[in-house]
């Protein structure tokens, strides 16, 4: 086959290979902004968990629009798969109740104060990083002492990317790289949890 006969990249081959490249390209940082390498910052997002489930503490997910549906998700394979205390604020009646009769922005917020204790823990899953209700959660969450892991992607300069004691952002460059990023690293992290701790 001839140069000029070698057919151009397929447009799912173009979008595996974008996905690739920002999923490589993710970073980790602590609460003091230190960059940590990807293998490390996931291991300590387990041992976090891990101490967290030996404790009797509670793991809370939040995240709007495909990062609700993966905060339920993890949530139900968390304390499905791994025996943690694990929930999702996605109930309907709770979120139009709160988002109506306080505001929007409040709608993690005010769950998390009534259910969270001392030393829980909340993960926020977020394409942008910057969603009001879940940056209000994460200011919540430090005034009541949880420790908190951000998700994110698009822009470095996100807001909730500075604002937990690990934080995993993914330069996706459109939402729906972000979110299949997002769906793939947190099962990594379920499974290498698995992998180390099982049913302890």
């Amino acid at each position: 086959m001839h140069n000029d006969q070698i057919p151009s990249p397929t447009r799912y081959a173009s979008y595996l290979d974008a996905l690739h490249k920002a999923l490589a390209a993710m970073a980790v940082t602590d609460g003091e902004s230190r960059e940590l390498p990807q293998e490390q910052g996931l291991l300590e997002w387990c041992a976090m968990c891990h101490e967290a489930k030996q404790a009797d503490q509670t793991m809370f997910f939040i995240g709007n629009g495909a990062s609700a549906a993966m905060a339920s998700h993890m949530a139900a394979d968390f304390s499905k798969n791994c025996g943690c205390r694990a929930m999702a604020f996605n109930d309907v009646a709770l979120m139009t109740a709160i988002s109506n009769d306080i505001r929007y922005e409040e709608c993690f917020a005010v769950p998390l104060a009534r259910f969270a204790n001392p030393g829980d823990l909340l993960v926020t899953v977020s394409s942008s990083g910057n969603s009001p209700n879940v940056v209000r959660a994460i200011e919540t969450a430090r005034r009541l002492d949880l420790k908190v892991i951000t998700v994110s992607g698009m822009k470095a300069d996100n807001r909730s990317r500075r604002m937990g004691d690990l934080n995993f952002w993914i330069p996706a460059p459109t939402y729906g790289l972000a979110e299949a990023g997002h769906q793939a690293l947190l099962h990594c992290w379920l499974d290498i949890f698995l992998e180390l701790y099982g049913d302890n």
